[in-house]
């Protein structure tokens, strides 16, 4: 279903049973996987959205962003271009990602920036959540791993690790079963519900 408010370009392509809601802008070289949900009021160009992922209202996402199948984009959360997420990730509301350490409006002749700066590239892999809040800078976030509500991510974060905080610090692990360890005391822990053990 296609709300009738919705604009979508012709060099769009979008998948069987997707559901778009009302006033979604969907611009130029968009492609939406099957069984999608783009709910109100989105702003999409030049991404590609994966099988079976919802979008919540007011989300935008820009240009060369890559969503993988099965995610989760919560309300009012802007996904900027370089970044890729993978298959299964669940954004919360609000999320802010950044591809510029440096960014300026004009340069020193005081003239408006156009395309001379830096694109820096985030990645986020399988089955990452991030919390409501929370602001991205460019880095690689490992599968499983759990990003607590408004944090401040700056620095790369490996698999199943649990964080939080302004700025993010490793707090604790996030198995793949789904079960918290919070805290890091010593080199190798074990998983008290599936027994898995994991390597620090």
């Amino acid at each position: 279903m296609i709300h009738p408010t919705a604009i979508i370009s012709k060099n769009a392509k979008i998948g069987k049973n997707v559901y778009i809601g009302p006033y979604v802008f969907i611009q130029d070289n968009v492609i939406i996987g099957d069984n999608c949900k783009i709910f109100g009021f989105c702003n999409l160009y030049g991404c590609k959205i994966g099988e079976n992922t919802k979008i919540g209202t007011f989300v935008e996402i820009q240009k060369n962003v890559e969503i993988g199948k099965n995610c989760k984009i919560q309300s009012h959360s802007f996904i900027c271009e370089g970044v890729k997420i993978g298959n299964g990730v669940f954004i919360g509301h609000g999320v802010v990602f950044i591809n510029d350490k440096v960014p300026r409006a004009v340069n020193e002749k005081g003239e408006l920036i156009k395309d001379d700066w830096e694109l820096l590239e985030t990645v986020i892999e399988d089955f990452v959540s991030i919390g409501s809040g929370s602001v991205i800078l460019p880095v690689k976030i490992g599968k499983y791993s759990l990003i607590g509500a408004g944090s401040i991510v700056t620095k790369d974060i490996p698999q199943n690790r649990l964080v939080y905080g302004t700025p993010a610090k490793i707090m604790g692990i996030v198995c793949s079963c789904g079960n918290i360890i919070r805290g890091i005391s010593s080199d190798e822990i074990k998983c008290n519900k599936c027994g898995k053990i994991y390597k620090v």
